[in-house]
């Protein structure tokens, strides 16, 4: 019973020190924009869908993450922490000695994404670095002036998100860890950069194979645009015709990043000497969309191969390109003392080509 009362105590705290210091701000903006929409607290509003900034931290970036729905909050006993915290920072504390993974996401049109990272454990405690790569290619420029497309007119958009996890094994049962992370976006000749943090908390019960955790992410103030490319050559009204032009700077409107507060559970069994199977489900509370349950099942024979499957719904479904479910399998083994892991997973989408993961990590 004291046990429970620890991690309800520290869920508390963590939950409680964040919304104090950082969603005042978010929440009051919400409530108003819920008001003036016709949404609020007694009804679910989603006419703010589409307007948060840095989407990109929506798109789930690992294999077994996206292959289970993303419903790893809990964190599962074998997963790698470095794959483990991108759901809930206190995962890491999974990672037992020296970590390092590698995941490519296929995404849409021909966009791709790599995403690095890197862990030590210290005792009990747990540091990691992540980075997150977007590579969209040369785009070509159009404007009102030249709308036609030139091989000579190019611009290029890049997103990077650079993270550091700090985890720590509080008991045998409670785990807690905590995320900052970089926010940079690059369009051309505009630039925005902000702090985002994420935080969580993983507690097992017992020997009962049950897990649970809870996880906030993405909490942050605004997201801001700035450069050379807000300048715009203007004459003043008072001016005379042959008057010289005057530069003014535009400033962009901020936009909120797409904050969460994810609830999860997974129970495994054994089913026979050789094989488990775990159940997990999750609850996703948004900001800007929807609220999302997920749910899924990873069954695994000898600690070897491993084969997903998930699904997730929300009454958004039918309005994003993505069909809910998703597929995945995975091998893990020792080389010379050294634990590998492969891990694949498909998204299938409506309009365009199906997403793909691959992710290869290391443990020494």
């Amino acid at each position: 019973m004291k046990t429970y009362k620890h991690f309800i105590q520290l869920s508390a705290g963590i939950m409680a020190v964040l919304s104090l210091s950082v969603l005042p701000s978010s929440f009051v903006f919400a409530q108003e924009g819920a008001s003036q929409l016709g949404g609020g607290i007694d009804q679910p509003n989603t006419n703010r869908a589409g307007t948060s900034g840095a989407a990109e931290l929506l798109v789930p970036l690992t294999a077994r993450y996206s292959a289970l729905g993303g419903a790893t909050t809990s964190v599962l006993a074998g997963m790698n922490g470095l794959e483990a915290l991108y759901a809930n920072p206190a995962g890491l504390t999974n990672n037992q000695s020296t970590s390092a993974l590698f995941s490519r996401l296929q995404y849409v049109a021909d966009i791709g994404v790599n995403y690095f990272g890197l862990a030590q454990r210290f005792g009990d405690n747990n540091l990691a670095l992540t980075i997150a790569a977007w590579d969209m290619g040369e785009l070509y420029r159009q404007t009102e002036a030249n709308p036609e497309k030139s091989d000579d007119a190019t611009f290029r958009v890049s997103f990077i998100n650079v993270g550091l996890t700090y985890a720590r094994t509080l008991t045998d049962r409670i785990s807690a860890g905590a995320t900052i992370k970089v926010v940079n976006e690059s369009i051309d000749d505009l630039t925005a950069t902000g702090i985002i943090f994420d935080a969580g908390m993983t507690y097992v019960v017992g020997e009962s194979g049950l897990r649970l955790g809870v996880a906030l992410k993405n909490v942050g103030n605004e997201l801001q645009f700035s450069g050379t490319g807000l300048g715009r050559q203007v004459q003043l009204p008072d001016q005379q015709r042959d008057a010289s032009v005057n530069t003014v700077q535009l400033e962009s409107e901020g936009v909120q990043y797409p904050t969460l507060l994810n609830f999860g559970v997974a129970y495994e069994r054994s089913i026979t000497s050789n094989s488990s199977v775990t159940l997990l489900g999750n609850f996703r509370s948004n900001s800007f969309e929807d609220d999302d349950f997920s749910g899924a099942v990873e069954l695994g024979y000898g600690n070897l191969l491993y084969l997903r499957g998930g699904y997730e719904y929300s009454r958004e479904n039918n309005v994003t390109f993505y069909k809910g479910y998703s597929f995945g399998a995975g091998l893990q083994f020792q080389v010379a003392g050294t634990d590998l892991a492969i891990d694949y997973s498909l998204l299938p989408t409506d309009y365009f080509d199906n997403i793909q993961f691959i992710t290869a990590s290391v443990q020494l």
